[in-house]
């Protein structure tokens, strides 16, 4: 009795496994939507016509399972000749059991799913079979359907016929980016321009305040350039001055409290020099420690040494400052001239 039990609950078991599998292979969900090509055409009498023929055949375009496109196609290696034939309501119904129906303006007629890329449907006896074409339908889909619909609002009796060139798209594609590439440059050409204007104007600003400076120096009267000039001489014999020539000569890194102290102390000598630095070209740390420190007449190697740079970058800078402010190339050593000969 118990090995009756059981066999009842395995064979119970199996079914319902079995119930499940089938549930789990249902049909899935079939739609038109998309473009079909004609290949055949099969007669009630048995005749069979094969598409296309030289060259043309028919096109369905469907927007989902209501709405179709009938038009003519002739199709080529470079074009598409498209014939707006017909736009009509229609309804795909699945009755199961894989039989369905196809309805065209409320005519019922058979359809036959032979797989996902080809169709048969049945009007008056006669088989149509249809090919899925998702080449025109993702190339030209939107395309046709606009034609067709304003084709089809015209209401002639005259079939027009339309031409969609792979070469005019092609053409248009490249006039398309042939525009951005001429928006691209013009955008650049000013950008150019624009630079240009900037640097012409930064130019002429720095010239105006070179002028400044050599006008300042001119126009000194001679009482107060002299006094300017012993102040210096009584400097450059300074107790303060031979320190800070012992502390470069001996290499120690200027720290940034030690840079703003010999800047103080330059001030003392030099009114003018600091401002007019600063005010003549946005210089970084290491250009403006560079030219103090030419000003107090260290020498290059030393002062690599005290700011942690290779003497060939101290040379670099100063040639470069030269280059920035003059428009012109010259050597570190007209830079320094330059230092020495302004602030005094």
């Amino acid at each position: 009795m118990m090995k009756s039990k059981h066999l009842l609950f395995l064979l119970a078991f199996v079914l319902l496994f079995a119930s499940c599998g089938k549930e789990d292979k249902s049909p899935t969900t079939f739609s038109l939507e998309g473009a079909w090509t004609l290949t055949q055409i099969e007669y009630p009498m048995g005749d069979v016509g094969s598409y296309p023929q030289n060259g043309y055949t028919q096109l369905c375009i469907y927007e989902g399972d209501s709405t179709l496109y009938q038009c003519g196609l002739t199709q080529t290696e470079s074009a598409l000749v498209v014939y707006p034939l017909d736009k009509r309501n229609i309804t795909l119904i699945d009755k199961g059991g894989g039989e369905r129906l196809y309805l065209e303006n409320g005519d019922p007629h058979p359809l036959t799913i032979v797989n996902d890329t080809t169709i048969v449907i049945q009007l008056s006896g006669t088989l149509y079979t249809w090919h899925r074409d998702e080449q025109i339908a993702k190339e030209w889909g939107t395309e046709i359907r606009a034609i067709a619909d304003n084709a089809l609002e015209e209401c002639t009796d005259e079939i027009g016929y339309f031409v969609l060139s792979a070469k005019e798209r092609e053409q248009a594609s490249v006039i398309h980016w042939l525009l951005y590439a001429i928006v691209a440059f013009i955008i650049l050409m000013l950008a150019v321009i624009l630079i240009a204007i900037a640097n012409h104007r930064a130019k002429l600003r720095l010239q105006l305040r070179l002028q400044q400076i050599k006008e300042e120096h001119d126009e000194r009267p001679q009482s107060v350039r002299q006094a300017m000039e012993t102040v210096e001489s009584a400097f450059f014999v300074s107790d303060d001055y031979l320190a800070l020539q012992h502390r470069m000569t001996t290499g120690q890194r200027l720290k940034e409290e030690d840079c703003k102290a010999i800047e103080a102390r330059l001030k003392t000598v030099y009114p003018g020099f600091c401002s007019q630095m600063r005010n003549l070209y946005p210089m970084s740390e290491l250009e403006y420690q560079t030219c103090l420190l030419i000003k107090l007449r260290i020498a290059p190697t030393d002062i690599a040494a005290v700011l942690a740079r290779d003497v060939s970058t101290i040379s670099t800078v100063r040639s470069r400052l030269y280059k920035k402010v003059f428009g012109q190339k010259g050597g570190a050593k007209e830079w320094d001239d330059f230092l020495l000969s302004i602030g005094v």
